[in-house]
């Protein structure tokens, strides 16, 4: 078959199946869930899974969904990602509990994968296809709640705060040789695709300083743990200038605690920070820096202090290569002015992880207004938000694995991983 025939069935089961697409989209956006508790939004991804005859597994990071499509030959393995999680957003219209709600788009992404496994499946053109395509409904994207993970990790549910960290290691990407998803575009109410962005990845620290604690009229006896950390902050700002430009290193700390009561010298204050980057090597670098100005000020003021880092996510470094085939066909979709290249996005997500281990891209599109994680945040046209996404990811697979598969080999081959899976698990170890 052709690839322009393929083309037309793709569109006429798309065009066929559109209103359950936009369906799947609301019905997640009207049940949203924190991540690592995303049940109701699991059990809708495997309801519809049998709904077409799909097998699946299940869990994966407590609550993740695996699914496989087979082609006529298994070349290689396309990785269609939807993550489940909300984020906490009070006062938005579908606001659910502890304030719950996906002003980041993430019901849109079950819908686009829902949706291209509803037209692969149907349409009967994985036939026509040289290799397997696995779709992932994965968790805990947002990196919140982290205490609520603590617990979780320390029951031995979970290693890791991010879903496809958790899905990393339990080896849910093992068989997988191309990962692709795409996000919304905040503020984008037109059908306009983003591609070649790159996000900043970041570690978390948690700082407590340690004093002495006198009554506040005799400061001379104790040891001010809050000095110490104002100190510290100082510290950090002074070395601001010492960051290159292309680094994007960003330190923006928080006093937690400052003290217990205004008449007693602080005994105990918490700070905490994300250390932000562009690199991995900028993020290192930014950590440094960090306990440099809080040991250098502790020595200062005669306090101690004890630094936790939990691992964050790792920055986006799309496959480039991954990325030119899926603009072509995004070209074809949506014409060649709504394609805007290079945008760079400051937030971080736990695909850049996986993008460092296997040829992966995470573009966005538009069809939103809103900014996004803010309660005006909505998909104002579906057909972009949901319809266009699908067709992107459906024809994108296609081009990917027709003719043996070529495009897929030529991704792969010319893919050089930043990170062994060995190295990758070590990294996050030794963070923690």
């Amino acid at each position: 078959m052709e690839m322009t025939t393929l083309y037309q069935k793709i569109e006429q089961y798309l065009c066929l199946h559109a209103d359950e697409i936009v369906r799947i989209g609301e019905a997640v956006l009207d049940t949203p869930e924190l991540g690592y508790r995303e049940e109701k939004t699991s059990a809708y991804v495997r309801k519809t899974l049998r709904k077409l005859g799909i097998d699946y597994t299940y869990p994966h990071a407590l609550t993740g969904v695996k699914a496989t499509l087979k082609g006529r030959k298994s070349l290689f393995n396309v990785c269609i990602i939807g993550e489940m999680d909300a984020v906490k957003c009070a006062g938005h219209a579908h606001e659910g509990d502890l304030s719950a709600a996906h002003a980041c788009g993430h019901h849109a992404q079950i819908a686009a994968m829902l949706g291209s496994a509803i037209v692969l499946k149907n349409s009967g053109i994985m036939e026509e296809l040289d290799g397997d395509v696995t779709l992932m409904a994965v968790p805990a994207e947002e990196f919140i709640e982290l205490g609520y993970r603590n617990e979780l990790k320390k029951k031995g549910k979970i290693n890791h705060f991010g879903g496809k960290q958790q899905l990393i290691l339990e080896g849910a990407f093992d068989d997988v040789d191309v990962a692709m998803m795409i996000h919304a575009q905040g503020d984008e109410p037109n059908a306009r695709l983003y591609v070649r962005g790159t996000n900043l990845g970041f570690v978390a620290q948690t700082i407590t300083f340690t004093g002495k604690a006198v009554h506040g009229s005799t400061p001379y006896d104790g040891v001010n743990a809050l000095n110490a950390a104002a100190l510290s902050i100082l510290g950090i700002h002074a070395n601001r200038e010492t960051f290159r430009e292309e680094e994007k290193i960003r330190i923006h700390p928080i006093v937690t605690k400052g003290g217990d009561v205004v008449n007693s010298v602080p005994d105990e204050v918490c700070v905490e920070t994300y250390v932000r980057g562009a690199t991995l090597d900028a993020i290192k670098k930014g950590s440094a820096v960090v306990e440099r100005a809080v040991d250098g000020a502790c020595r200062m003021i005669g306090a101690n202090y004890k630094i936790d880092s939990i691992p964050g996510y790792l920055p986006l470094t799309e496959s480039r290569a991954l990325s030119e085939v899926l603009e072509a066909v995004s070209e074809s979709v949506l014409g060649k002015d709504q394609i805007v290249y290079g945008e760079p996005i400051t937030g971080s997500s736990d695909i850049g992880d996986l993008s460092h281990l296997i040829p992966t891209v995470q573009p966005s599109i538009g069809g939103f207004s809103g900014a996004l994680h803010s309660r005006e945040f909505t998909a104002s046209d579906p057909s972009a938000a949901y319809l266009k996404a699908t067709e992107i990811l459906v024809k994108t697979t296609a081009e990917l694995l027709y003719d043996n598969a070529k495009k897929a080999a030529h991704v792969k081959a010319t893919f050089q991983p930043k990170l062994t899976k060995a190295e990758y698990i070590k990294y996050l170890n030794e963070r923690e």
